[in-house]
């Protein structure tokens, strides 16, 4: 059996971002058959309608492709501003257009949100789910996550310690698998 590929969107760019860890930690413990990828959006200039008519980025079309090509995504985000970060919104801007050839249309969704303080980046979680629903995205909705406090969950090297999390989010990578099973992608 060939293997399915989840790509992984990460909203945060910072070199030692707590989000490219929870990433990391996902991609490491992928079940058999399953390769989960991260697809980087830093690359991506901010979307401008014009590029529509002409003169597009040369990063948007791989970027493009790449979300085409993969079979379900999960969102890994903080939070700015009770919102997502401004080069997520891009980057759903980017795939979504032009307007009738969204890479994201009908690919199953999962979103983890992380955050510093106690409110584990919820505001972000829910503007990012009103986006997919736009988007055709069908999303996971239990088991919810929000990860609290996430400085306090990975070591010097960026290995998450926290056994509990780990199990969690292992937990509920399974359960998103069998969500996006029911939808022909996985």
């Amino acid at each position: 059996m060939s293997n399915k590929k989840i790509g992984i969107i990460v909203g945060s760019l910072r070199k030692e971002s707590f989000n490219k860890k929870i990433a990391n930690y996902l991609m490491q413990h992928a079940p058999e058959g399953y390769q989960l990828e991260c697809i980087e959006i830093g690359q991506l200039p901010l979307y401008n309608q014009d590029y529509d008519e002409g003169n597009t980025p040369q990063s948007y079309s791989p970027f493009r492709t790449k979300v085409k090509n993969m079979d379900a995504i999960i969102f890994v985000t903080p939070e700015y501003n009770r919102s997502v970060p401004g080069v997520l919104k891009n980057a759903i801007d980017v795939g979504s257009r032009p307007y009738g050839q969204s890479a994201w249309d009908g690919k199953p969704a999962w979103v983890v949100s992380s955050s510093i303080g106690n409110l584990s980046a919820f505001g972000a979680n829910h503007h990012l789910r009103q986006s997919l629903v736009f988007l055709n995205m069908p999303t996971l909705q239990q088991p919810e996550v929000y990860i609290a406090n996430v400085q306090k969950l990975f070591d010097e090297q960026g290995n998450l310690t926290d056994e509990k999390t780990g199990k969690f989010l292992r937990d509920t990578l399974s359960s998103f698998i069998a969500f996006a099973k029911r939808f022909d992608k996985l």
